[in-house]
């Protein structure tokens, strides 16, 4: 992926460290300082200066800003730097001794350590060896974040499709369930008596003509065994398969009354089921 090889191509580089001081001599110092060490230096006199490198230069690593500086001084450039590159770690050089001072630029500019000058060199290059692990640190850190979430994409993907399929499929069963309630509707006001039967006699449907019939209620029937309710001879007809058309039997007593069934088969599911019509017989 593009993102991952820029990534290593970052990780290759040496590390950069954005330095941002009024006064010459001082970037110079820096720029001395750490000759012998595999850092990138850049150097600007202004925080003007050095936000528009940072736009523009790419990664740093680590920034070092004076604090006095005319214009922007270093708490308010180290502020918009953590605005724009919140990764950075920031350090503050300073010869002005002044507690308000260091509490502003912790407060406002986020910074990693605050350094008076003049400076010992061997505590400074320590300081930047400790930023640029703590750097590091932060980052592999992020990155291990980015590979967790990488890691859960597909799954995150494949929850975002699933959540698309349950409004979907909720959306289609409350379709089904009102085709389903007018279906109920329309068998509950045939005028004949109907009954629905899986390959295992399972009661599967029942209208309401037909728990006049049974004289049950929907919960007697539903899930019954058809032959608990119905006359035995409707077992051979079943065991039959009644394999083509309708099957009329003759009439029979159902729950008192002589009544005429007619069954059909049909395939429901892979199996073979029944529906049974009900037909008074005529006296």
């Amino acid at each position: 992926m593009p993102e991952q090889s820029d990534k290593k191509a970052n990780a290759d580089k040496p590390a950069r460290i954005l330095c941002v001081d009024d006064e010459r001599n001082v970037l110079r110092a820096l720029e001395r300082l750490f000759i012998e060490d595999e850092y990138e230096i850049v150097a600007c006199m202004s925080g003007e200066e050095g936000l528009k490198e940072l736009e523009s230069g790419g990664i740093f690593q680590v920034v070092i800003s004076d604090y006095r500086m005319p214009g922007m001084n270093g708490v308010e450039f180290l502020r918009q730097v953590y605005a724009r590159r919140p990764e950075t770690v920031r350090i503050v050089l300073s010869g002005y001794a002044d507690t308000g001072a260091i509490v502003d630029a912790i407060n406002h500019g986020h910074i990693y350590k605050f350094i008076p000058k003049p400076w010992n060199d061997d505590d400074l290059r320590i300081t930047i060896n400790n930023a640029l692990e703590h750097y590091r640190l932060r980052r592999e850190n992020d990155e291990l974040m980015r590979q967790l979430q990488d890691s859960n994409y597909e799954l995150s993907l494949l929850n975002s499709n699933l959540e698309h399929m349950v409004r979907e499929r909720t959306k289609s069963l409350e379709v089904h369930n009102r085709a389903l309630s007018v279906t109920q509707s329309v068998l509950d006001n045939l005028p004949v008596a109907v009954m629905g039967v899986d390959s295992n006699c399972m009661v599967i449907q029942c209208n309401r003509a037909c728990h006049q019939l049974l004289t049950l209620h929907e919960g007697e029937i539903l899930g019954a065994n058809c032959l608990d309710l119905l006359p035995g001879k409707l077992l051979s007809l079943i065991n039959e398969g009644v394999a083509n058309g309708s099957t009329y039997c003759e009439p029979l007593e159902v729950a008192g009354k002589m009544v005429r069934i007619v069954m059909k088969s049909f395939t429901m599911l892979g199996n073979k089921s029944y529906v049974l019509t009900f037909h008074p017989e005529e006296t």
